[in-house]
């Protein structure tokens, strides 16, 4: 009993008690909403007019504008709960009983869930409150469950309120008190383990850990694997290219990652340069005139760049239907080469019993196989330094050597300038079997970019990863402690990585130092 009403807080949705084929689990759906505690912060007549309302415990949210009606929401419908309109002391009740509003303007009541979100006018004064019901519901993971207990990273997308914060919290349950796995959430928002400093019991043993800012959310991830020892790693709503980043980082130490993310489909982020390097980034690549025949495509394509930060997705198309994708790596290669895509979708049946149906067997891609390639490719440099061509081979550490004139070479690299005129001393001295490729301009870069287009690489440089992974870490820290980071001495090529990783986050970078201990100066903008 508070603020003279009693309610009741609890109610099953449904009860199923068979297991499937399939062997996902079916179990009953507990609904557990805290509703009385959601109405002790509202005026008394307000409250008077819910209590009066069959469908209260279908409530989702009240809305208190300032000079008009409040209303209730419901998910058929918006009834008016008082013809008197909304004054600032009906704004000053509610403020005064929930917790304090943080820099989003969101606050809570302590061990529930429910979400208030104030308006507030350029003087920064509350003209308007939304009192959101949050719900707790034990049994919704049972679709996905093994899924989530697979140990694999998992990534939920849906439209907003379709159950993706939801899921997450029984997911950090489940994982905390069924497996005893170590599960650290990073809480945003106290939208997964509700307002205070006592999470709601909601996300079972579980610990949470809070984040004073939203700004502060990428930090606090990377805190929270390096603090705290978690396996497992609970996230909503990655929405930032830093939050992007840092989820990468948390993966690439074997820690499980259960995160939700702004998009509804998995061709949603494909399209998305923010958060596509949640699903391995998407990039162009120039193919050469002899690939672009073999692939039978343009010479510009699209490729992933990198393995997958998750290497599932659910699609939660509405509470009671999801579509899994188990491979990502595999479905997004399908989907950039433009083949067809088919996803396992799984229903609960509205006696609660699930269906799980398989996609069809796809029609294999094509395994195109390149030219063979001699064991060991001799390269003459025709009017390019021959020491930057061979720097570029160590680089690259690819099966090449440096002819000593164009006849006993395999391929003569020279400036694309020269190869138009075609001097005739080029013409007539190169071998029958050789072949021109050229390059831009003579800089190390280019000479090394060169050799890839002629080598179809599709390997990344051997330090390729622990470059990038250490920029990575780099521009988190110089984002979050606004103070330069200096790198590993690298090679050329992986340095300009590092400047590309830097750039993409507005961060300012320059090599240092003389080789072989030239090194990348990370910077926060403007420093």
């Amino acid at each position: 009993m508070r603020g003279g009403f009693a309610f009741r807080s609890s109610f099953v949705y449904s009860v199923v008690v068979r297991a499937t084929a399939a062997g996902v689990r079916e179990t009953r759906i507990e609904v557990t909403d805290n509703l009385d505690e959601l109405l002790s912060v509202l005026p008394p007549r307000l409250v008077e007019a819910l209590l009066r309302d069959a469908a209260l415990p279908a409530l989702l949210e009240v809305v208190c504008d300032l000079g008009r009606v409040p209303e209730a929401r419901f998910p058929d419908g918006v009834a008016t709960l008082s013809e008197e309109p909304v004054s600032r002391d009906d704004l000053d009740y509610v403020a005064a009983r929930v917790g304090q509003f943080n820099k989003d303007n969101r606050a809570g009541i302590e061990r529930t869930l429910h979400r208030i979100s104030a308006l507030r006018n350029r003087m920064g004064d509350m003209v308007g409150v939304t009192c959101r019901v949050g719900r707790a519901m034990y049994g919704t993971i049972d679709v996905v469950r093994d899924v989530v207990e697979s140990g694999k990273s998992v990534l939920l997308v849906g439209r907003p309120g379709v159950g993706k914060t939801t899921l997450l919290r029984e997911a950090a349950r489940v994982l905390a008190d069924d497996l005893d796995r170590r599960v650290m959430i990073v809480d945003t928002s106290n939208e997964i383990g509700g307002d205070g400093d006592i999470p709601h019991p909601g996300i079972g043993h579980a610990r949470r850990i809070q984040v004073q800012a939203p700004e502060l959310q990428h930090a606090v991830m990377v805190e929270a694997v390096e603090n705290h020892m978690p396996e497992v790693v609970v996230i909503d709503e990655i929405g930032t290219e830093a939050e992007a980043l840092a989820a990468r980082t948390i993966a690439e130490r074997g820690v499980q990652l259960i995160a939700t993310a702004h998009g509804n489909t998995l061709e949603n982020l494909v399209a998305n340069p923010t958060l596509s390097d949640l699903i391995g980034g998407v990039h162009a690549v120039t193919l050469g005139d002899d690939e672009a025949r073999r692939r039978r495509t343009q010479k510009t394509v699209l490729e992933r760049k990198a393995p997958p930060t998750f290497d599932v997705m659910i699609e939660i198309r509405d509470r009671d239907r999801f579509a899994v994708h188990h491979d990502v790596a595999a479905v997004v290669d399908r989907l950039l080469r433009n083949a067809p895509i088919q996803p396992e979708i799984r229903v609960r049946r509205s006696d609660g019993g699930i269906d799980v149906e398989k996609p069809a067997a796809l029609p294999p891609e094509p395994s195109p196989r390149g030219p063979a390639r001699s064991p060991l490719l001799r390269v003459f440099p025709y009017a390019l330094r021959r020491d930057r061509v061979e720097r570029a081979i160590r680089s690259l550490q690819v099966p090449a050597t440096i002819a000593d004139s164009p006849g006993e070479a395999d391929v003569v690299l020279t400036l694309r300038a020269i190869a138009k005129k075609q001097p005739r001393r080029l013409r007539e001295g190169i071998g029958a079997a050789a072949r021109i490729q050229t390059v831009a301009s003579s800089s190390p870069g280019k000479i090394e970019q060169a050799l890839r287009e002629l080598f179809d690489l599709d390997h990344p440089h051997p330090d390729q990863d622990e470059a990038l992974r250490e920029a990575e870490g780099a521009v988190i820290e110089v984002i979050a402690r606004r103070r330069p980071a200096e790198l590993a001495p690298r090679d050329s090529y992986l340095r300009r990585l590092q400047h590309q990783l830097a750039n993409a986050y507005g961060l300012q970078s320059q090599s240092v130092g003389r080789e072989p201990f030239r090194h990348v100066l990370i910077r926060p903008a403007g420093a």
